[in-house]
């Protein structure tokens, strides 16, 4: 009888998954965002999610959830009910360096989600404040490494694609500035248009809508940006192997049914087609992926290759996070 009744409830279980999935979402979705309101990673969720709740027929609610690098969010949403409902808005800085930075990381980005679909890249940029004397990348360069502990940086947190980017520079600088880590790159921003930072290395989304108000020295793409004609590329300022793109990209919990992981990517598909998503994204300097890039394939295997590449500079670099 205990058999029977086993046997019996294991198949209900697997008869109930496929209904929940063909009745999804029969309720708000919250889309969990690992930073403070304001950031880039925020900016793009929220663009992308009030398209993405209109095809659904659900409202979804974005809550920010800020602390160590993006990584308290998205541990969140690992450990959250594999069922549609809660589903995350991460980056590079939560799905591919935390790997490196973090010993002791609870999650693995590569096997603890499910891949929902990549929204957008965004270039990444160096700017400082207005009063900042460097007026070029090259005086940029030569000011830090000849006194870097008088000068500061601020980032969105540890593990952050802000402070990875600054990681990176600095290591092919050589020059170890003071970071100071905020919960976002929105507070970051506001610090530095504020003069009490004196750089942020951050994504288009962050940089383009303040170009005016800021010095912006490098743009760490091979080609300039048309959001940015001004700022010179970092070939053109004779740091040509600075290239950092990052990338922001849905994901639910692992084990999400694929009905419901197609639902949604079909959603964001859709948002991201749609001319006026298209038009917000590319004025903010976003890179739209292809139609292949748009696959929840394409963005697990994005992860991998990610990993793999961001592991090995973070440990160069000698950094570490707890």
């Amino acid at each position: 009888m205990r058999r029977l009744i086993l046997a019996l409830g294991a198949a209900f279980a697997m008869a109930a998954a496929p209904a929940a999935a063909q009745t999804y979402p029969a309720r708000s979705i919250t889309m969990i965002v690992p930073f403070a309101a304001g950031g880039p990673t925020d900016v793009i969720a929220r663009i992308v999610s009030d398209h993405m709740s209109r095809t659904l027929g659900q409202s979804i609610v974005v809550e920010n959830v800020a602390g160590a690098g993006g990584t308290t969010g998205s541990l969140r949403v690992a450990r959250a009910t594999a069922d549609g409902y809660t589903i995350m808005m991460g980056n590079l800085g939560t799905h591919s360096a935390s790997v490196g930075l973090y010993p002791n990381l609870a999650y693995d980005p590569r096997t603890d989600f499910a891949p929902v679909i990549n929204t957008a890249g965004t270039p990444m940029l160096i700017s400082a404040h207005k009063d900042f004397p460097a007026n070029t990348l090259p005086e940029l360069i030569a000011l830090l490494k000849a006194n870097p502990s008088k000068y500061n940086y601020g980032h969105g947190g540890i593990g952050s694609t802000s402070h990875l980017t600054c990681v990176f520079f600095h290591h092919l600088i050589k020059a170890p500035v003071q970071q100071v880590p905020f919960r976002g790159s929105g507070p970051a921003m506001n610090a530095l248009l504020a003069k009490q930072l004196d750089y942020v290395c951050d994504q288009t989304v962050g940089i383009v809508p303040q170009l005016t108000q800021l010095k912006t020295y490098v743009v760490a793409t091979p080609n300039r940006l048309d959001v940015a004609k001004d700022v010179p590329t970092s070939t053109e300022g004779g740091l040509p192997e600075f290239q950092a793109v990052g990338w922001n990209a849905i994901f639910a919990p692992k084990d999400t049914p694929k009905e419901i992981v197609d639902r949604l990517n079909a959603a964001g598909r859709a948002a991201l087609a749609d001319p006026g998503v298209r038009t917000r994204l590319l004025e903010l300097g976003c890179i739209i992926p292809d139609d292949a890039g748009q696959s929840s394939a394409a963005l697990g295997a994005h992860v991998r290759a990610e990993v793999d590449k961001w592991t090995p500079v973070i440990k160069a670099a000698g950094v570490t996070a707890q």
